[in-house]
């Protein structure tokens, strides 16, 4: 998406959160930080003379993606949201559907289980709740501070990630299940594909709801709606 900004020559600033130590460069002027709830965007919606406001943050921020509607809406700048599709599961594919991260903790069940858990960092300690399991972790950044598992094990990656990397992964650390966020996207589904393979049980954890907003698919039709 930036790089269809910066080609189209279009004025636009990229936010980040500043979860990520090193996040990817762009070709756009870059913002770091959050924007302090609703009233926050609003100011800055207001200060910095936005015209239009593009959701391209992970489908798993619904704080967000709920606080840019409100300040769009209250503030009348038009909004789209760049939104991937969630994955849908193939006939041998063996995935369970639960709603949130706690119902993630509880699918696992009582049985200890070598468990690659690919959710990110930030709610890693909900699963401290289930310390039979061991846990392989996927992270962008080194941790900085003892992990919130008693039985875990972290590797250092970005993606996008191949099948064949990550069915080596899997198979590595001998990884029984797999619990993910329905991200949607090419970049993340390497794991997927790798677990059909080697046909291991997925569970799957559902996308929080966020408010309605119009949804495009792919950077052409974000470009197609700044220009219409």
């Amino acid at each position: 998406m930036a790089r269809a900004l910066a080609g189209a020559q279009v004025d636009a600033v990229y936010s980040y959160a500043g979860r990520t130590e090193t996040p990817v460069a762009q070709p756009l002027a870059v913002r770091v930080g959050g924007f302090g709830g609703v009233e926050g965007l609003k100011a800055y919606l207001n200060t910095e003379a936005i015209t239009h406001v593009i959701d391209a943050t992970h489908p798993f921020a619904a704080q967000m993606s709920a606080n840019a509607v409100a300040a769009c809406t209250e503030t009348g700048t038009p909004l789209i949201a760049f939104e991937r599709a969630p994955w849908v599961a193939g006939p041998q594919d063996d995935w369970t559907h639960v709603p949130d991260l706690e119902a993630a903790v509880a699918a696992l069940g009582p049985t200890p289980r070598r468990v690659f858990l690919a959710i990110g960092r930030q709610n890693l300690g909900l699963f401290a709740k289930a310390p039979q399991h061991h846990y392989l972790l996927r992270l962008v950044d080194p941790p900085t501070e003892a992990l919130p598992l008693p039985d875990a094990h972290a590797v250092i990656a970005r993606g996008p990630f191949t099948p064949e990397g990550d069915l080596a992964l899997l198979t590595d650390h001998r990884i029984d299940v797999i619990v993910a966020k329905n991200a949607g996207g090419a970049g993340a589904e390497a794991k997927l594909t790798a677990a059909r393979a080697l046909a291991l049980p997925v569970i799957l954890i559902d996308r929080p709801t966020v408010p309605a907003r119009p949804i495009a698919r792919n950077a052409d039709e974000v470009m197609a709606w700044l220009n219409g």
